[in-house]
């Protein structure tokens, strides 16, 4: 089983606010989950109350092998949370420019031996 540390949305219609849960990675969002260690508010005007964890449980499931999702990673050091392990982004690759086939490259090729003769045969 793949334990995660994910936010958990609860509070009325426009009005969020999570918990941050311990969840089986296979679970919904809002779904079932193991422990709660801590709330997040964003309406909640002041930085250091929006956030509240419980340091010794989330330092235990880290421990355990749980990875945290990217917005609880943040939460997590901004607490210094031991165990936090920085975790990479997969890389997004942009498509490459196709380059000229064969055929267009020599077409161009003797396009411009033409534009170079009729250059030459003009100053002539």
């Amino acid at each position: 089983m793949s334990v995660r540390m994910r936010l958990m949305r609860m509070g009325k219609t426009h009005r969020p606010f999570y918990r941050v849960c311990v969840v089986d990675q296979r679970n919904p969002r809002d779904g079932a989950y193991i422990e709660c260690v801590g709330h997040y508010n964003p309406f909640i005007e002041d930085d250091s109350k929006k956030v509240s964890l419980n340091k010794d449980r989330a330092e235990y499931w880290l421990s355990v092998g749980a990875q945290p999702s990217e917005t609880v990673a943040s939460f997590l050091k901004a607490a210094h949370v031991q165990g936090v392990i920085k975790a990479k982004k997969p890389r997004k690759r942009r498509p490459q420019k196709t380059s000229p086939k064969a055929k267009a490259r020599a077409k161009a090729k003797n396009e411009k031996k033409k534009e170079a003769k009729a250059k030459a045969a003009a100053k002539n």
